[in-house]
Order: structure tokens, then C-alpha cells, then sequence
């Protein structure tokens, strides 16, 4: 696998591979999230692909305090391969560079498969809750 930063005629094939994994959600827009992402830190959206095929997302972010990565998404007939772990190790390798002393990950409630795939990765439950609030709608 090739891990290179997004480039804007990924759009269909990234939303296409969210969908695949699960990641979307109806109030969220992901073509929106993206457009977000591309003004702000576009080097930390990155995909990888194999043989000229989009396998792998990761969206990442750094704002002075702690690193956040989303949309980590490995195509569903390719995981278990490693990819996700080699993606995750870019991402890490980029947030360290910038300064970044500690990357934080969500979990949807429910999704053990993640919580394994991360406990693998050497995270660990910070024993915080996370909340949100929503300031613009996607609808």
C-alpha cells in the first residue's frame, strides 16, 4: 500500500469507502467533513491505495494540545492485512513532527472491532467520556 495525502479526486471514492465501513452517519455530510478537512491541515488527510485503488483513510488534526484522527477506514475485504496499522503509523509519524504529544481517538459505542483494532495499536481508554455539540448543520 501507498500512503499519500488526499487529493480532491479522491472525494468519491473516500465517501465510497466510509460508506463500506460504516462511518457515515445521516447528519453528517461527508463531502461537507471533506471540504472542511481540505481547508484546514490538508496534509494530515491521508489515503492509501493499491494498485491504483483507494483501500484507507485516516483524517487527522493537530491544534497545539492534543492530536485527533477520524475516519479511519480500511476497505472491508482488505482488513486484517495491516494496512490500517501502516496508515495509523504515517499519521502518528506526521502528528510527532509537529509537535504533537498525545493523539486521542473516538469510539462509537458498540463498535468492539475498532476497540481491538486500537488496543493493538497501543491505545488504551483514557477514562473520559467524550460529548458533542453540533454549531452548523450539514442538513
Amino acid at each position: 500500500m501507498r500512503v499519500r495525502p488526499f487529493r480532491q479526486g479522491d472525494t468519491e471514492p473516500v465517501v465510497a469507502l466510509w460508506e463500506a465501513c460504516g462511518l457515515t452517519r445521516p447528519w453528517n455530510d461527508p463531502r461537507k467533513d471533506i471540504a472542511r478537512k481540505l481547508a484546514v491541515q490538508p496534509e494530515l488527510f491521508l489515503v492509501g491505495e493499491e494498485d491504483g485503488r483507494l483501500v484507507a483513510s485516516a483524517m487527522a488534526g493537530y491544534d497545539g494540545h492534543r492530536g485527533w484522527v477520524y475516519y479511519v477506514a480500511v476497505a472491508p475485504d482488505r482488513q486484517g492485512a495491516g494496512l490500517g496499522r501502516r496508515l495509523m503509523g504515517e499519521v502518528e509519524r506526521r502528528l510527532t513532527e509537529l509537535g504533537c504529544p498525545k493523539v486521542n481517538i473516538q469510539i462509537r459505542a458498540g463498535n468492539s472491532s475498532a476497540g481491538s483494532f486500537w488496543s493493538g495499536l497501543g491505545y488504551a481508554d483514557d477514562a473520559a467520556s467524550g460529548m458533542g455539540k453540533r454549531l452548523i448543520p450539514d442538513s
